[in-house]
């Protein structure tokens, strides 16, 4: 049997619906609608425009019931970490953006109560200073007046539904869960964080609820129509999409951020994983993801922005590519994971700062500094999937690059080199197809474990290979 779900597909600068078409031997993506996201600056905090991005999703599910009458099931990603406080069903305010510089004061908050030490053993996150538990500390009295908190898909299923749950995968990434995947309600009780904003755990696969009334007559759809809970984290669903066959694979889901690591069946809470600043996230079907978080392609769109503002022109992207190709000789490498590299803004000019610290030569030409943020991240990933196989002590055969990044060939060639080993690139929609692959074994369309989910993605998608023209 063959039937149709809908993905809605959040990242942090561009969302999208996307139809499925699902079935034993059958996997079609079907592009509905693609609309921008991106942070508003409020008196001068950055946020979230979530109701207008609700907007737009509910605009790309109204074209998909033109399309499939008889969608089977939705299901909702987006980037982690980020959440809209309720207070009485309303929002309290548009969500702030993980980027807003409010969050260093939760980390000073956080740690004066839990050293960083002690968190990481209850939780197995890296430290990333824009973490759900920072925010939350951040928000000091604002937390007690509301009565709810939802992590970014599943307030957007909340508005679908009127069902009020958290799902786990992104969950894991607020801090707040203990490594076994639970609440840790002693943790929000040192940090005087309200138990009662916390909705219920829900597995990836759960049904969540079907349509309220209004959102069914304003698209169209059936109400009886479900919307079905998937690795609601977009690297979850990503790392599903992951066409791995081989079991000593590194993935790289590659966007605004590169997510660098492995799929493990028990994290990783050593010193020296903490140490390296590796995180243990949790996978669907309860995996673990076993990641680094690297900048990814935001050190080379905003670097794209500030050009394009300071010349008044549009670039062509994949004729700046080309020509950082041609770019011969070494270029300078820098710490792609600087924490300066953050925040939006003049991104060449605190490259250049960065590399005149460590003494060497800032990039000319656009190409040229092209070139050195490829390299750059390149060696990142490479020394992250390196990483990572000595701290879970497992050897790494293979790299897979899914997302956006997996577009970029410069980009993947480079990261064969530095990392020397093959990379499989594709699919670029990785995201979307592993949250279409949850729900449709959800709702009964196809069955089996993620090797067998992975396996339907490599029939369907055939990666490019991409051989390391240098040897570790």
């Amino acid at each position: 049997m063959t039937g149709t779900v809908a993905a809605v597909d959040l990242g942090a600068t561009s969302g999208r619906v996307m139809l499925g078409h699902v079935g034993p031997n059958e996997l079609r993506l079907e592009l509905v609608s693609r609309f921008p996201n991106g942070p508003v600056e409020v008196n001068g905090s950055l946020h979230w425009n979530l109701t207008g991005l609700y907007q737009s999703v509910l605009a790309g599910l109204t074209e998909a019931a033109t399309r499939a009458p008889d969608l089977a099931s939705i299901g909702i990603d987006s980037w982690a970490v980020d959440y809209g406080l309720l207070s009485g069903g309303a929002l309290v305010g548009e969500p702030f953006h993980y980027r807003d510089s409010r969050t260093a004061k939760g980390v000073a908050a956080v740690h004066a109560r839990v050293p960083f030490a002690e968190l990481y053993a209850q939780n197995g996150l890296q430290f990333l200073a824009f973490n759900s538990l920072y925010q939350f500390a951040a928000d000091g009295d604002a937390l007690h007046t509301a009565d709810s908190a939802l992590l970014i898909p599943d307030l957007l299923a909340y508005w679908l539904t009127g069902a009020r749950v958290t799902e786990s995968t992104n969950a894991s990434t607020t801090g707040l869960l203990t490594v076994t995947g639970q609440w840790n309600e002693s943790l929000m009780a040192q940090l005087d964080l309200p138990r009662e904003l916390f909705a219920p755990l829900v597995s990836p696969g759960a049904p969540i609820g079907t349509l309220v009334p209004q959102v069914a007559e304003h698209t169209g759809l059936a109400p009886s129509t479900p919307v079905t809970a998937v690795g609601s984290h977009d690297t979850a669903s990503a790392v599903v999409g992951v066409p791995m066959t081989a079991p000593d694979a590194a993935y790289i889901s590659c966007g605004t951020w590169g997510l660098v690591g492995l799929e493990l069946d028990r994290p990783v809470l050593s010193d020296a994983s903490r140490d390296a600043n590796f995180t243990n996230e949790g996978g669907v079907d309860g995996r673990v993801r076993f990641l680094h978080n690297v900048m990814g392609l935001w050190l080379l769109s905003e670097s794209v922005r500030t050009w394009e503002r300071e010349s008044g022109t549009a670039i062509d992207l994949p004729t700046l590519l080309a020509q950082a190709a041609a770019v011969t000789g070494p270029v300078p490498v820098f710490d792609a994971n600087d924490a300066r590299l953050m925040a939006p803004g003049d991104m060449p000019a605190r490259i250049a700062e960065l590399l005149r610290e460590s003494n060497q030569p800032v990039p000319l030409s656009q190409a040229e500094f092209t070139r050195s943020i490829l390299d750059s991240l390149a060696d990142a990933f490479a020394h992250a999937v390196h990483t990572a196989s000595r701290l879970a002590g497992t050897n790494v055969s293979v790299i897979h690059i899914v997302g956006g990044g997996s577009l970029n060939t410069l980009l993947c060639q480079l990261t064969a080199d530095r990392a020397g080993l093959p990379v499989l690139a594709g699919p670029v929609e990785a995201t979307a197809i592993g949250n279409v692959l949850v729900q449709a074994r959800a709702v009964g369309l196809i069955d089996g474990d993620l090797e067998s989910l992975r396996a339907l993605v490599a029939a369907s998608f055939e990666p490019v290979r991409f051989e390391p023209r240098t040897r570790r």
